[in-house]
C-alpha cells in the first residue's frame, strides 16, 4: 500500500516454476503458502512462516513471507491397499537437515531454496503430474491440487505412483489434502477428488476416470481451481480441444463446479475455441464472476468477441439474471 516501497524477492518460498500461491493462516496464527510446480514431474511445496499473522497490521506482516520454512510433498499409498488414497508428509528443506549438506551440493540455505527441485530430489520427495493451481476450501481447510496431465508418466525415471497412477496421464486428477490437526502439521491424509477421464472414449478402464466423470461433464487437464464461500469448488480447464479420439465429447475447455462433499461435478461454461479459462474471482457478494479468456483462436479459428476479425483475450463477467450469488 506504499507507493515508495521497494519490492522484494521472496526467496524462501522457493525457486521454480510458480504457478500459483493459496494462502491460509494455521490455527497456530502462522501463514501458510501452498505451491504448485508446473512441470512434469516436479513437486507441491508449502511454506509455514515464523512469526504469527498480525491482523490489520501489513507493516508487522511485511516479512512473514521472509522468515520460515520451506517444506516437499511425499505421498504415500493406503496402508490397506486402498487406491487413489493414502498418507503423507512435507520434508523440510533446511539447509543441514534430510540430506541437504555440502556433499550434496548445498552450502547454505540459499542454496537450497534457489535449487529447490534439486533439494526436493535428494529428499526423494513425490514427483506429480504438472501441479498448477491450489485452493484451500475455507470451510475444512482441506487444500486441493490440480495435476493438469503428464504424457510422460510411466517413461524411464517416471515411474507411475499411488498419487499420480496412469501411465501416459492425458486427462489429469485433482488430489486433495487433510492436514493432521492443523496447516502447520508435517503428515496428511490424502485422495483423489476427480480422477479426470473420458467415458466416451474409454467406457472402461483407469482412461474413464472415476464415478464422478460423466459423458455429460467429460473433461481434460484441470488447471485454475478456487472456492467460493459457500465452499463450491471452480475448476477451469486448460487441454485439448479436438474433440477427436480421446478426446471426443470434451469439447472447448471450460469451467466446472465441483461438490467436495458428494464429489459431484457440473460443467458450468464452456469457452471459445482455442481458448484456455483460467484466473477465477469473486466479487465480496458473490454476484458477479470474473474469468478470464485467454488466448482464443491460436489454432485460427475463432472469432471471439463479438465476431472479432482478430480474436482478442478477454475477462468476462458472469452474473445472475435474478441477481442472486453465481453457482447458487
Amino acid at each position: 500500500m506504499d507507493p515508495n516501497a521497494v519490492p522484494v524477492k521472496r526467496t524462501a518460498l522457493g525457486r521454480f516454476k510458480h504457478e500459483n500461491a493459496a494462502v491460509t493462516v494455521a490455527k497456530t496464527g502462522q501463514l501458510v503458502v501452498y505451491m504448485g510446480d508446473d512441470e512434469r514431474g516436479e513437486y507441491i511445496y508449502k511454506y509455514v512462516s515464523a512469526g504469527k499473522v498480525t491482523p490489520n497490521d501489513a507493516q508487522a506482516n511485511g516479512d512473514l513471507l521472509d522468515k520460515g520454512t520451506l517444506y516437499v510433498a511425499t505421498f504415500s499409498g493406503d496402508e490397506n491397499g486402498t487406491p487413489l488414497k493414502g498418507t503423507g508428509r512435507w520434508l523440510a528443506l533446511q539447509w543441514g537437515e534430510n540430506g541437504l549438506t555440502a556433499e550434496k551440493g548445498f552450502h547454505s540455505q540459499a542454496d537450497v531454496v534457489i535449487n529447490a527441485r534439486a533439494a526436493a530430489d535428494v529428499v526423494n520427495a513425490t514427483r506429480m503430474d504438472r501441479p498448477e493451481w491450489i485452493a484451500v476450501n475455507p470451510h475444512d481447510g482441506r487444500a486441493y491440487c490440480t495435476l493438469t496431465n503428464n504424457s510422460k508418466r510411466g517413461d524411464e525415471g517416471m515411474p507411475v505412483n499411488a498419487a499420480n497412477p496412469r501411465p501416459k496421464n492425458i486427462y489429469g486428477q485433482i488430489i486433495r489434502w487433510d492436514e493432521k490437526g492443523d496447516a502447520t502439521s508435517l503428515t496428511f491424509d490424502w485422495d483423489i477428488f476427480v480422477l479426470c477421464g473420458n467415458p466416451i472414449a474409454h467406457p472402461e478402464g483407469i482412461y474413464r476416470g472415476t464415478p464422478n466423470i460423466t459423458a455429460e461433464n467429460t473433461f481434460n487437464s484441470p488447471d485454475g481451481l478456487g472456492f467460493d464461500a459457500q465452499g463450491r469448488l471452480w475448476i477451469l480447464t486448460d487441454g485439448k480441444y479436438s474433440n477427436e479420439e480421446d478426446y471426443q465429447g470434451q469439447g472447448n475447455n471450460q469451467m466446472l463446479v465441483g461438490d467436495p462433499n458428494t464429489g459431484e461435478i457440473r460443467r458450468f461454461m464452456v469457452g471459445p475455441k482455442s481458448c484456455e479459462l483460467t484466473g477465477i474471482a469473486f466479487t465480496p457478494d458473490y454476484k458477479t464472476l470474473f474469468v478470464n479468456v485467454q488466448h482464443p483462436g491460436e489454432e485460427g479459428d475463432s472469432h471471439f468477441p463479438h465476431n472479432s476479425p482478430r480474436p482478442r483475450s478477454s475477462v468476462i463477467m458472469v452474473t445472475r439474471e435474478d441477481g442472486g450469488v453465481v453457482g447458487a
